[in-house]
């Protein structure tokens, strides 16, 4: 922007009217007075005129996009860029314009352009948590969610490390802890560091076992963890360690059995109940060029718009596939019914994702496909004993986890003690 040349004194008189008038002023309006202010006092008006584009990019009231959207935001980025460095508020100005612009491009499906608006933020969050001495880099967790969409899952855990690092040495005070540290088992988990991911995850383990001990969390948050983790151990063969986290799960799905939660939580700790549904087994789902894969661990409120779209659309093929696999496995189970319990489970864990903040539809959904998930296993275990039998051992604990998350701690409780059973752990 040029802020060099003459301004007509009329246009700079009215830019002045329309924002000392009475009365509502559209965004439009405030767009085209900062346009003309800014270019005779760009230190008052540039920050206001970035913030004004942003506004301008929804339409006053529906919340709906501008037709130029982009364009727009990219103005706000261009405009924030053009602030003087020597500004004290420039580096959250074009922090918030960056971010704006991400969103749009990764809406678009210009994914290479919104990563690299990421790394951006982060370089402007660095150099601003050097000045003010500040732990947490701003950008931090949308690079690391960005690399783990693109399949760069060495760096993503390089980057939650970093972020994880930072926080944890606040304690049970640090906002979200919780939701980092799953965010960090499962990005270290897909980096291929199973040492680090299993310590992550008893450091979670004990975070919210604190948390429900002080009834600063949810029981059931504590509940979902300690499975996830034996999950885990078993995955990495650590199988007795998993019976000894399995033993503590069962003690207290005991206990919620019999009390419940000691305090009416908000909900929210059904969404960590999937998100660690989502990755506590391996979809055998990665990340390639034209098809990004949601980052692991994280809530869908945290995906790009088309990795979304992906995962949730998926949903409707897969239900043809497990539909047509279905037929072949009562001709043939030998050759398909194993396969058919995996797809099956894709398609359960997928659509639990999807219905879960969907609070009135949740139970209602997606009940019939865990149900029809352990059918599957048990004719699995009939036909295979050797590997069904464990393989039933993990739906019913998965369609445990569900009960528990629609409130049903007594099936949540017999699910479970049906699985120790299978695994010879129920004494």
């Amino acid at each position: 922007m040029n802020h060099s040349g003459k301004v007509d004194q009329d246009d700079i008189v009215r830019a002045r009217n329309v924002l000392l008038a009475s009365g509502r002023r559209t965004a439009r309006e405030e767009v085209d007075a900062y346009r003309v202010l800014a270019q005779v006092g760009p230190a008052s008006y540039l920050p206001l005129l970035s913030r004004a584009l942003r506004r301008l990019s929804y339409e006053t009231g529906s919340g709906e996009q501008h037709p130029a959207c982009l364009a727009l935001r990219e103005e706000a980025v261009a405009v924030a860029r053009s602030i003087d460095p020597a500004e004290p508020t420039r580096a959250h100005v074009l922090h918030e314009a960056l971010d704006s612009c991400q969103r749009e491009l990764y809406n678009l499906g210009r994914r290479a352009e919104g990563l690299a608006l990421r790394a951006e933020m982060l370089a402007v969050g660095r150099a601003q948590a050097a000045l003010s001495d500040t732990a947490a880099a701003a950008g931090l967790y949308a690079w690391a969610t960005g690399l783990s969409e693109e399949g760069r899952y060495a760096e993503a855990a390089d980057a939650m490390t970093e972020l994880v690092s930072a926080i944890l040495p606040g304690g049970p005070d640090s906002v979200g802890l919780p939701w980092s540290l799953l965010e960090w088992i499962a990005m270290l988990q897909d980096a291929g560091r199973p040492d680090e991911a299993l310590a992550a995850f008893e450091t979670l383990v004990g975070v919210q076992a604190a948390d429900a001990a002080n009834d600063r969390g949810p029981v059931a948050g504590h509940l979902y963890s300690l499975v996830g983790y034996a999950r885990m151990l078993d995955t990495h063969g650590r199988d007795g360690r998993a019976a000894l986290v399995r033993q503590q799960a069962l003690a207290l799905l005991t206990q919620m059995a019999d009390t419940g939660e000691r305090t009416l939580w908000s909900g929210s700790q059904a969404s960590v109940w999937a998100v660690v549904l989502s990755f506590s087994g391996a979809d055998g789902d990665r990340a390639t060029p034209d098809a990004p894969r949601p980052p692991s661990g994280t809530a869908p409120l945290h995906w790009s718009p088309d990795a979304k779209r992906r995962y949730f659309d998926s949903r409707h093929a897969l239900r043809e596939e497990v539909d047509a696999l279905a037929r072949r496995a009562d001709q043939d189970p030998d050759r398909y019914l194993a396969e058919l319990v995996r797809l099956h489970r894709v398609l359960t864990v997928r659509s639990a994702v999807y219905w879960e903040h969907r609070t009135h539809l949740f139970a209602e959904r997606v009940r019939p496909l865990f149900d029809d998930g352990v059918g599957l296993a048990r004719r699995l275990s009939r036909h295979d004993p050797a590997d069904g039998t464990r393989t039933l051992a993990c739906t019913l604990i998965e369609r445990s986890g569900f009960h528990t998350a629609a409130g049903e701690f007594g099936p949540a409780l017999d699910d479970f003690r049906e699985a120790l059973g299978c695994l010879g752990e129920a004494g």
